[in-house]
């Protein structure tokens, strides 16, 4: 369910950071939206504040039965054992199914299992021969992570143990609710809006630490953006992406020689 919170500040900065503060949420979790703008006025006459509007999701609140009538207390039954919690029920695998999506399939399965998640599983081919693995049900938050830290795990475990002992390597993308392709185009936008001030403050900008998987987005969303380039500094974990100005080079308007003949 998407909740919103409106916050009004002296500008758009502080009153993300109050809106931020008050849910005790990361920037990268709520999409932010300016209302209005803030105005400076003249002399501080007509000077008006910044109001923004966060959206943030939370998770549905379970409906709770009506209470009741009372109604007189009946003779105890007799105890029965209790029953044990059912185990979760893997997806049964398609009959034809190739033998590489099978193993991933039965890895993945136990894994899942270890963390008490049930997810549906749906196998589509790469373009580099590799394989997408789609993930869905209840649980995908705890399977994606903070920022995705614990689906890349997921799909870095998945690779070592299928590709063990294989002499061709078999490149498998593991996904949960689309959430690859969601932050894929959050980061393509960073990157642009960055590129943006780079050119227009002629310096570089430096974004916050990222994964390998984050910082390849970013290059390759700037790799043919015109003003700028990207390098990577630092180290693990905190290693991140710079985005540089680039001078654009000036026309030689010296006058050429002519060849007589």
């Amino acid at each position: 369910m998407i909740k919103t919170l409106e916050k009004s500040a002296r500008t758009e900065d502080e009153a993300i950071a109050l809106a931020l503060k008050e849910l005790g949420m990361d920037r990268d979790d709520v999409s932010v939206e300016i209302v209005e703008r803030a105005k400076s006025g003249f002399l501080g006459i007509g000077a008006s504040p910044a109001v923004i509007r966060v959206s943030y999701e939370v998770p549905d609140e379970v409906a709770k039965p009506a209470p009741k009538a009372e109604k007189p207390a009946a003779p105890a039954p007799a105890a029965k054992a209790p029953k044990a919690p059912a185990a979760p029920q893997a997806a049964v695998a398609p009959v034809d199914e190739p033998a590489e999506y099978a193993q991933i399939r039965q890895f993945l399965t136990g894994l899942l299992e270890r963390m008490g998640v049930t997810a549906e599983m749906e196998f589509s081919p790469r373009e580099n021969g590799g394989v997408n693995v789609s993930l869905s049900g209840n649980g995908m938050g705890a399977i994606i992570g903070r920022r995705g830290e614990t689906l890349d795990a997921i799909q870095h475990l998945t690779n070592y143990v299928v590709n063990r002992g294989n002499e061709k390597h078999m490149h498998i993308s593991v996904d949960a609710e689309c959430y690859r392709s969601k932050r894929e185009e959050s980061l393509t936008r960073l990157a642009e809006k960055m590129a943006e001030k780079a050119i227009k403050y002629k310096r570089s900008m430096a974004l916050e630490p990222m994964n390998s998987y984050e910082r390849h987005v970013i290059h390759t969303a700037l790799q043919n953006y015109p003003g700028v380039t990207t390098s990577s500094t630092g180290v693990e974990p905190n290693r991140r992406v710079v985005v540089s100005y680039v001078k654009p080079e000036q026309p030689d308007n010296k006058p050429k020689s002519r060849e007589w003949a």
